[in-house]
């Protein structure tokens, strides 16, 4: 039985004072989960640093537990994962619960895929409404079978790896990390060299943890945009500790509430600069942001620097549809910042986002009209009208279990003239469980609490 969706409540965001002060967001979702199936993976002590610990972060630390492994918590984002290295998972006793968790979810599914084990995966309502099909396509080309699943091949989904997994080349339907992910990581535990195939270069966080712990993963240009990633399977990774930089994802919140309320100034520090994710960062700054980027340097193979972000006035810009992969996840708070810019904003080629934790495209698109802001989809792409600095706000964004959605409008609310109300944060947990306090700490007037520190 999936576990239920926390009791929601209304939060909301007013306008504030000049945003004054120094922070670190949470670590990198993304890597946070890779880190911890890596320690799966590997032979040894893994020590990970600066973990993430929202909810869908610590749905995948069960996961790996209930594959053998041992993850334990010593301490503020300090773990220890000890591993059973390839090919040595063992057999879940109970159904993978992943909550929200999509990112868990489906690289998971590449590692059991890889394995001669069962499992059952399940998740929470938005989970359930998910695709995995174009996950688990190219698995069952591997070798695994799928018993069971929900109608469309959404979950809960029960997978069965082979005896022995078969190296393919796989060429991505879409960019996906999730998918070029669960593909290499299936191909661990196969013999011979699994390829896959982008034409579009999705984030890369895969393929360096994978040199990071030992394997032979080779990464070639593919056509103008693309690239053709080789592993070389059945290596024998060896236990690594690995450092969690910030999540730039994350940061995207306070950096745009910088951003549009007038005389503030904040420093960043150590957030993740890999350049498959910084697409925010660029168009931001083409916009007119001054993003001041201070000691970049590298840590456990990602680069990382502090940023320093100051108010600015924004003009539109037209966002390509070949920048979605560094920035998918950024458009809802990037549409909030186009609404106080001066001028038309036009993100390209959305697609992705109308399968995500909800339809973030009409999400985005409704919240914006509920501030009074004017906004419309055409195919694929969001066309954002600023009203040069001036947002009324005032109304309600329906989240729909979607925390960057609730972020998102608050980050609104914050330089709105009536302010912004979300209809309920408590998804805001799953990824940004100290979103509230850590804005507070920074003077933006939120009222209504998230788990994580912060009362109501």
């Amino acid at each position: 039985m999936s576990a239920s969706h926390p009791e929601p409540f209304e939060v909301a965001a007013r306008p504030s004072g000049p945003l004054k002060g120094s922070v670190r967001v949470p670590g990198d979702k993304s890597i946070s989960h890779r880190a911890l199936l890596f320690g799966l993976l590997a032979v040894g002590e893994t020590r990970v640093t600066g973990l993430l610990e929202g909810e869908d972060v610590l749905r995948t630390a069960d996961a790996v537990r209930a594959l053998g492994g041992q993850a334990e918590r010593l301490g503020d984002g300090e773990w220890r994962v000890r591993g059973v290295g390839v090919g040595g998972l063992v057999e879940p006793d109970a159904v993978l619960d992943f909550g929200n968790a999509g990112t868990g979810s489906r690289l998971t599914m590449g590692v059991v895929a890889g394995h001669p084990i069962r499992a059952t995966f399940d998740g929470d309502a938005s989970l359930r409404k998910r695709p995995m099909r174009r996950i688990v396509d190219p698995l069952l080309k591997m070798g695994a079978v799928i018993e069971a699943e929900a109608e469309g091949g959404r979950l809960p989904l029960t997978i069965r790896g082979p005896r022995e997994a078969v190296p393919i080349v796989y060429e991505t339907p879409v960019p996906s990390a999730q998918i070029k992910s669960a593909v290499l990581l299936a191909g661990l535990n196969a013999p011979g060299a699994t390829t896959v195939i982008e034409n579009e270069a999705s984030r890369d966080h895969t393929e360096r943890l994978l040199r990071h712990f030992g394997a032979q993963v080779v990464v070639e240009p593919h056509g103008a945009h693309g690239r053709r990633i080789t592993l070389t399977g059945q290596p024998e990774l060896i236990a690594r500790d690995i450092v969690v930089p910030a999540d730039p994802s994350s940061a995207a919140f306070p950096l745009v509430a910088t951003l549009i309320v007038p005389g503030s100034e904040v420093l960043l520090s150590g957030v993740m600069t890999n350049p498959l994710r910084t697409g925010l960062f660029t168009t931001l700054r083409e916009m007119g942001a001054d993003i001041e980027i201070l000691r970049p340097r590298e840590e456990g193979g990602e680069t990382i620097a502090d940023l320093v972000v100051r108010a600015s006035r924004l003009r539109g810009v037209d966002v390509p549809a070949e920048r979605a992969p560094s920035m998918i996840d950024e458009y809802p708070v990037l549409a909030v910042a186009a609404a106080f810019a001066t001028g038309e904003t036009r993100m390209r080629g959305l697609h992705e986002l109308r399968v995500k934790e909800s339809d973030r495209l009409q999400a985005v698109a409704d919240g914006l009209a509920s501030a009074g802001v004017s906004a419309r989809i055409e195919g694929d792409d969001l066309i954002v009208t600023g009203g040069a600095g001036e947002v009324r706000g005032g109304g309600v964004a329906a989240t729909y279990l979607d925390h960057r959605i609730a972020m998102s409008f608050l980050v609104l609310g914050l330089g709105a003239r009536d302010g912004m109300r979300v209809d309920d944060g408590a998804m805001i947990a799953t990824s940004f469980p100290a979103f509230n306090k850590l804005m507070r700490g920074l003077g933006a007037d939120i009222a209504g609490s998230a788990t994580g520190g912060s009362g109501r």
